[in-house]
C-alpha cells in the first residue's frame, strides 16, 4: 500500500507570470529575490524571464531594413 500522494503543480494566471518577471527585468530584483518573495520556484520564474525577454528579441529581428528599389 502506498500513501504517496501525487504532486500537484500550481496554476499561474499569465498576468501573474507576466509581473513576475517583469519585477526581475525592470526593478532589478534577482530571479532568486523574487522568487523567494513571491513563493515560487527560481527554474519557474527564469522560463518566465526568458519568455518575456524573446518577443522583444523577435521585433528587432522583424524590423530589418530592406534596401529601396534601385538603390544598391
Amino acid at each position: 500500500m502506498s500513501t504517496d500522494k501525487k504532486h500537484i503543480r500550481p496554476k499561474y494566471s499569465l498576468e501573474f507570470k507576466q509581473d513576475a518577471a517583469r519585477v526581475v527585468l525592470e526593478k532589478g530584483y534577482s530571479q532568486r529575490q523574487a522568487a523567494d518573495h513571491l513563493s515560487i520556484s527560481q527554474s519557474a520564474l527564469g522560463r518566465w524571464v526568458r519568455a518575456e525577454r524573446k518577443p522583444s528579441a523577435n521585433v528587432s529581428a522583424s524590423k530589418k531594413v530592406l534596401p529601396e528599389p534601385g538603390r544598391s
